[in-house]
């Protein structure tokens, strides 16, 4: 379904990136797999194997992602589908007692890092004629929640940022949609919620085949489109 197309995740290291690199790898694409640290990639890919690449990023610092992504492009010669997978997550601090860490390191990592990796791989997709992008913004985006204001605001503007791409995109064959997930199903999550219903989570597999779609020819009239994925029934 995907042979010989490019994709490029972000927080590939992490529970839902590795998904995702797994949906796409196992459909025959190309996959580079960003993130933080060479030790993070080396634990969540023992084996790095051709033809997908593995490479260290800051996102949150637009010169580490322009020499990333460059050379992703360099190697690959294209990228086809871009999913910023990576973000953070911070609770516990009331709005008026944020700390400039805290505001810093969610709107950074959730926010800044679509418009770091965007300024260099957007070019390149209205070079080659088109592309897919897919954000990941939080169904608890869609309102404020108390001790949660900095993270839902990030997560808020990954979906502004979303839709104001599509509008800006859309005529050059870019589609560019995020999806909202809900509480996912991770090791993490459950280590910090134990008497939680762990069963109405969200697989990651399950979030990796809804960016798949989006990635996809059957999504091509799908733009600036916000799709919650948040729990099952």
């Amino acid at each position: 379904m995907f042979s010989d197309t490019v994709v490029v995740v972000t927080g590939a290291a992490g529970a839902l990136g590795k998904a995702v690199f797994e949906h796409f790898s196992g459909l025959g694409a190309r996959v580079a797999a960003l993130d933080y640290s060479e030790e993070l990639l080396a634990a969540a890919f023992p084996e790095q194997v051709a033809p997908h690449s593995y490479q260290t990023v800051d996102l949150t610092k637009r010169e580490s992602c322009k020499l990333a992504l460059e050379e992703t492009i360099s190697s690959f010669g294209r990228v086809d589908v871009l999913c910023n997978v990576a973000g953070g997550f911070l609770m516990g601090e009331s709005v008026h007692e944020t700390s400039d860490e805290t505001w810093d390191f969610l709107m950074n990592l959730n926010a800044r890092s679509i418009v770091n990796t965007s300024s260099v791989i957007v070019p390149q997709m209205q070079r080659q004629g088109g592309g897919k992008i897919i954000n990941i913004a939080a169904r608890a985006a869609t309102q404020g929640f108390a001790q949660m204001g900095v993270y839902t605001a990030s997560k808020a503007a990954v979906m502004r940022l979303t839709e104001a791409m599509a509008f800006e995109l859309r005529e050059d064959n870019i589609n560019v949609n995020c999806i909202m997930p809900g509480i996912i199903d991770t090791a993490r999550n459950r280590e910090d919620m134990p008497d939680a219903d762990h069963s109405k989570w969200v697989p990651t597999a399950q979030l990796a085949s809804v960016i798949g779609f989006l990635a996809s020819d059957a999504a091509i009239a799908v733009h600036g489109a916000a799709i919650p994925v948040d729990g099952l029934s």
